[in-house]
Formats: structure tokens, sequence, C-alpha cells
């Protein structure tokens, strides 16, 4: 309807420019019409005292209004209106014409056939003809990268995985020395890598080169649900428990309950029945498992088969974990003898994958060290040296006042959170906290609560124990697997001994646990929040011995807590060289970034070190390479490796400086083929209008590409022609000039004054 009332299809109006033809000025259009107007009304004022009852009020200014409406548009017509508009001089330009040849294009959910024989259709229909006619084409075949074909029947859909950006930076490349006038991507948008990245969108822009989207494929299944994303931490201590954050979404299930299982070598880690909640809404189950053994884990994630599913391709994937076998130490200092301190030490005494290193003040001169390895090792008391307080992973202050530290142990200890990365707990106790002047030093920085500026905030008074909602899923505060149980569990627990107000929570901190105590309900019990490179909790009683003291001899409610607690603390404390890689699982994918933070002795970045990977992969592959410095960031360095086979490797990471070694970490990961074209398989409209827009293009549907070879003539990348294209004879000009003309005639016949 746009095109017949407007004479051409609406983007060309959206692309082209409104010029007037005519040799005089638009001012002199605009001048004549207020002339003109200023006329019909002084005539029409001059009728009006003649005229009949019928044209009194304001009937006269609404017939002036459409005379004058059409006196402008008449001499406008005299203006000769016309739209300007680049096009592609015909055989002067290339045109890239870029197939989606991956697997997900086999797929039959439309009755048409396989997407790949839509769109085989789509472009025989004489669309690919019709181009050809005006442009010079390069067809391509994309999956993982792009390859020149010249028949439609070398089109198989065998590639394992589809990178539209890679694929279409590539072919940007390929045409760096030709006109390129326009891409027409014909996919269904089920990309495996994240979408089209910002740089690629950009060097397309710059080119002016409209990407043209062609869609297929249902945008929605009927009955299916699928495995959205699985969280797992990279790094777990052994014998410990480990959260797998599963995110679920499905279509025509709602309500269904489903069973999702983790697996490690087919031995099942733990389960839950989940049921699934609206349709297309993305969900995530917390699933607790156990570490286990020291070693490199392989999590398999899985949801039964439900009737009906269209794709249970997407109910399986696998997840690495690696289980360190590392035993990180704890020192925990306390400014004096209490039940609490006796009590922590026991359960941590049952925890092997943890040293707890105690100092208790006896005097206040004299200390008792417990745990130690040697008698050199704090042998002064509580560390003054940076190289001394760093060998831990994380940091418990008991019932110490501030003051006992000095400005530099102070000092000390916050960059051991911040630039160490290491963990700290504050505990309640008659000098700990506000009570010990903790609030006016220069610690109260790194605290994740504004602690309240009085005394006679610690009362040894009960206090009953409660979970907050985020606490319910923590794994600090997880005594129980079930989480409607677990905060049972937390309401039944025995009450605690005392209590300190350690006041209101910081923005960005998280209580996970609340108290009632003195009449009053909602006091945050255990706050923690990330600081630097570390995290600090705080923990506001003293007095949890008596979980301990007042169940059966048999209950491990106490031990349970303090070494998920310590656990906590320490699990992502970094060493001085720390290895990462964006996605430990590659599914069809070659190429991985291997990346490694090294430090100093105290912590502070190393710009000036020579790393390496060395590398070992299934039937011996793998090898040495040498990662580089990345001008961004002192300290870190990158390397980008090729993995040829599919399999698990092993990437162990050295620093040196000169002769001296800095460090080593150790990093896994793995490729496997075949897996990534069997997620997020229906069409991916939302990525494909985007695209198509950022660059100037349009979406189409198959059932509109009759028009395409018109329109993709309208850019300006390339060769062009500025063409011109008359606006005056176009209908509805002559329909406007007809309903003024009408509008008028029935009004005043309305009015009786025809």
């Amino acid at each position: 309807m746009f095109e017949f009332l407007f004479g051409h299809p609406r983007s060309v109006y959206s692309k082209g420019e409104i010029v007037l033809l005519g040799g005089w000025p638009w001012w002199t259009w605009l001048l004549l019409t207020v002339a003109g107007a200023a006329a019909l009304g002084w005539f029409l004022r001059q009728r009006v005292r003649e005229a009949a009852p019928g044209m009194r009020g304001i009937r006269p200014w609404v017939i002036w209004a459409l005379q004058s409406t059409m006196l402008a548009a008449v001499l406008l017509l005299l203006w000769q209106p016309a739209l300007l508009v680049s096009t592609l001089k015909p055989q002067q330009n290339v045109v890239a014409v870029v197939v989606d040849d991956s697997q997900s294009m086999l797929l039959e959910d439309t009755g048409d056939g396989t997407r790949l024989n839509q769109v085989k259709a789509a472009l025989g229909n004489g669309v690919l003809d019709r181009l050809g006619d005006r442009f010079q084409l390069r067809v391509y075949r994309a999956g993982n990268d792009a390859h020149r074909i010249r028949k439609l029947d070398q089109l198989t859909g065998e590639a394992p995985a589809t990178h539209l950006g890679d694929v279409l930076k590539q072919v940007n490349a390929e045409m760096a020395g030709l006109p390129l006038g326009a891409v027409l991507l014909l996919t269904d948008g089920a990309d495996n890598s994240g979408g089209v990245d910002f740089d690629t969108v950009s060097e397309l822009r710059a080119r002016r080169v409209p990407v043209h989207t062609v869609g297929f494929g249902r945008e929605q299944a009927q009955r299916d649900v699928e495995i959205v994303d699985v969280q797992v931490p990279a790094r777990v201590l052994s014998d410990s428990r480990a959260n797998a954050a599963v995110s679920l979404a499905h279509h025509g299930l709602s309500g269904r309950v489903v069973k999702v299982t983790l697996r490690d070598s087919g031995k099942v880690l733990a389960q839950k029945q989940v049921t699934l909640k609206a349709d297309g809404q993305v969900q995530t189950e917390n699933i607790l498992f156990h570490s286990g053994n020291p070693g490199a884990r392989t999590v398999q994630v899985s949801i039964d088969k439900l009737d009906g599913e269209e794709n249970l391709k997407n109910n399986e994937t696998t997840r690495l974990v690696s289980v360190e076998n590392t035993k990180p130490k704890v020192l925990y200092f306390d400014g004096e003898p209490r039940w609490e301190f006796k009590f922590i030490r026991r359960a941590m005494d049952e925890d092997k994958s943890v040293r707890l290193v105690t100092i208790l003040r006896t005097t206040q001169n004299k200390n008792y060290i417990q745990g130690r390895e040697g008698n050199e090792e704090l042998a002064d008391g509580f560390p003054v040296k940076v190289d001394e307080l760093f060998s831990y992973q994380a940091l418990v202050l008991g019932s110490v006042e501030a003051g006992y530290f000095t400005t530099a142990q102070q000092e000390l200890i916050k960059n051991f959170v911040d630039r160490r990365g290491g963990g700290l707990l504050l505990l309640a106790g008659r000098a700990a906290l506000s009570e010990g002047g903790w609030n006016r030093s220069g610690m109260s920085e790194i605290l994740p609560v504004a602690l309240p500026d009085r005394k006679g905030a610690f009362q040894r008074d009960p206090a009953t124990p409660g979970l907050t909602a985020p606490g319910v899923d923590s794994l600090i505060t997880r005594l129980v697997e079930d989480p409607a149980q677990n905060m049972e569990r937390w309401k039944k627990l025995p009450y605690m001994a005392d209590y300190q107000d350690i006041g209101t929570p910081k923005p960005g901190a998280t209580t996970l646990a609340e108290m009632s105590a003195g009449g009053r309900a909602g006091l945050p019990l255990l706050v923690t929040h990330n600081y630097g490179r570390g995290r600090v909790a705080v923990l506001a009683t003293s007095g949890t011995w008596r979980w301990q003291m007042s169940q059966p001899l048999e209950d491990k409610t106490h031990e349970t807590f303090w070494q998920q607690l310590m656990r906590w603390l320490v699990t992502d404390t970094p060493g001085r060289v720390q290895a990462s890689t964006p996605r430990q699982m590659l599914f069809d994918e070659s190429k991985i970034r291997l990346t490694a933070d090294v430090r100093d002795r105290t912590y502070l970045p190393a710009p000036d070190a020579r790393v390496f990977a060395t590398l070992i992969g299934p039937a011996g592959s793998g090898g040495q390479i040498e990662l580089q410095p990345d001008p961004a960031t002192p300290g870190s360095y990158f390397a980008d490796y090729s993995i040829e086979k599919p399999g698990s490797f092993v990437a162990e990471i050295l620093a040196k400086r000169g002769d001296e070694e800095i460090g080593r970490d150790v990093i896994t990961f793995e490729r496997k083929d075949g897996v990534a074209e069997s997620f997020r398989t229906n069409q991916n409209r939302d990525l494909l209008t985007r695209l198509s827009t950022q660059t100037g293009g349009q979406y189409w549907t198959p059932a509109d590409l009759k028009r395409l070879p018109e329109e993709i003539s309208l850019s300006e990348a390339g060769v062009t022609v500025r063409e011109t294209r008359d606006l005056w004879n176009i209908p509805a000009v002559f329909l406007l000039l007809l309903g003024l003309r009408a509008a008028e005639w029935l009004l005043r016949r309305h009015w009786g004054v025809v």
C-alpha cells in the first residue's frame, strides 16, 4: 500500500533525500504560499460579510485552511519535488551472498523441508539470477569461517559451528580492494560465538556496507527444554562442596517437573527435581556437589528426556572443574582466651584441606601459637613483613582492638585483602569491631558494614540465628542440601551465647544471616563483600560454640559451618601466577586465549617477567608457547593457541624474572566437537534485525525476497550514482488534492452554502 501511494518503497524514502528541482529557491515558495493564504483570507473575509448564516464563527477559517493547503500543494508541485538517492552502478559492484552452512540449518521445523533447502529454494527462485544481472556475485558458505562456492549444491549443512562475526570480518577483509556494495546473509542466526562483535560492525559501517539479513527457521520451539548455561567454579579445594548454577529455558512445558543430574564419569554427583516456570523464561537452579579428590574433573550436566521434546541434544552439556591438591593456610589471631577460639580450632582440626595457624594473646606481651611449621614461623607474633603475612591465604581477627596493631600492620592487613587477594574474617567480641575502635581506624574502609560509633555494641545476651534469601543458597551457610530444609535447620539452631551490633551493611554487601536479639529482629549476623582482589566477612557473634555444646555429639552443624566459612575465605585467593581462560570448555572451537596475571613478592604487578605455557594434549599434542605482555594491563600476559584435535589439555604456566622463578600455575581446558549446533537452534531474529539495522540494511523473510534485488541497489558503498525520482506524479499527491477539494465541497454542502 505504501509503495502504491507514494510511488516508491519505504526504504527509498528512508535512505533518500527530498530535494526541489525547480530553479527557484525554496523560500520563494514559502513567500508565495504565505501571500496566497493572506489573499484567500482577505477574500473570504469580504464574502463572510455577505454570507449566509451557515458561514459564521469558525467555519470560514476551516474553508480558508483547506484552500490554503491546496494552494501550498499546487505551488510545491511547480518547484518539482523529487527524491535524491544513491544507487549502486550496475555490474560495477560486488554483492557477497553468505549462506549459513552449519548443522542447525538441517533442522526441519517449519514444514517446508530443512532450513538449508529453504535457502536454496529462495535463492533459486530467480532471486540469485536477478542479482547476477545487476551485480558481480560472490557466494560463500559460512560456518566457523567463510569459503567461496560456485554452486548452491555445494551447501551441505556440515559446518560444526556458526561464527557470524568471524565470517563477516573475513568477507569484508577479502573485499578490501573491491567495490563491495552489500552483503546478503541467509541464516537462522543461531550464532555460537556470542554474536557479531562491535569491531566487525564498525568496519562495515565505516565502508557503508549494508548487511541484509534473511531469517530462516522457527523463532520459538513448540516443546523443548534446553540447558542455556552452567556456571561452575574453575577451581575448588579437594573434598569440599561446590555449586553448579544450571540455567534452563523451555517452550511448551510450563509446570512440568524435570530432573537435573550432575555426573562424573557416569557416577551421579547430585540430582535435583525442578519445576519449569513460564515459557521462554530463563531460570537458574543451584545444585551442590562434592568435589572429591584432586585432579581435573569433568562435570556432565543433563536433563531427563520429556515426552514430545523436539531436540534432545540440548539436554546435556559438560564443564571442567580443577580440584586442587593444595592446603591453603589461615592465620587466626585472637586477643583473649575464649570458648569460640577453642571450638573453631576443634572444628578445623577435622578439615584436612585447610591448615589453621592460630595466635592467642595470653598477656599483653605474650602469645600462644599453634599449628605452625617450625619455630621460625610467626616467631615475632603477628606478621610485620609483607612476605610473611602474604604467605597465608586468609586472616581471621577475633576479640582484639585496632590499636593493638601498628599503623604499618593495619596497612599491611588492608593490602593483604586488596592487593594479595586474601580473605579476611572479623569476629565479634568485647574488644572487637566498634568496641575495639575499628570504626575509627583506617581498616573501616575495607569492612562490609558501617560500624556504629558507640560503645556497648557487644552484649552477652542470647541471640537466635536465621537465614536471609541469599543465605539459603550460599555455600557458607548451607547446612542441609535442600534450600527449604536448610532455612528450617537454621531456625532450629540453639541460641548463640552473645551478639554484637555491627551497624548497617554497605552498598554491594551481602547479608547471609540475621539474628533476633535484645528485643530486635533482623540484625545482621553474617555480612560479606568483595574488596579489591579479596573478600571480607563480619560475623556478629562469638557464641557459635553453643551449636556444638547444646546438640548431640554426632551433630556436625558447628564443624560444617566453620569449615565452609574458612574454605570460602581461601578458595579464590590467587597465587603469584594466576592462569585463566575465558572458557574451559570449547565446543567446536579451535582457538583459545591463555592469560596469566603475574605478581612479584609483594604482589605488585610484574611487567618485566617472561611467561611460558607448556601444553600437553591428546596423543602427545601440545608444545610450548610464550605469553606476551598486555600493554594495557601491567603484569598481565596472554597468548592465543590453536587446538588441532578434540580432547583434554593441560597447560602449565611458568613465570620467570631472569633466572628467578616467580611462580607457576596449571589450568585445564577441553575441546569437544559436534556440540555447538545442538544449542540455541531457534531463529535469532533479534540478532539479525539488530545487525541489519546497525549497518543500514534490512531484515527479510524468505517470502519477501522478490523485492530484494531492487532494494539492495540502495547503497552508498561501492561505486554509486545519484538518482532523482520524481514525486509530483505519485498517487498520494493526486489523492491529497482531490481530498482537499472534496472536503471543502462536502463541508459547504453540509452547511448549506454551496
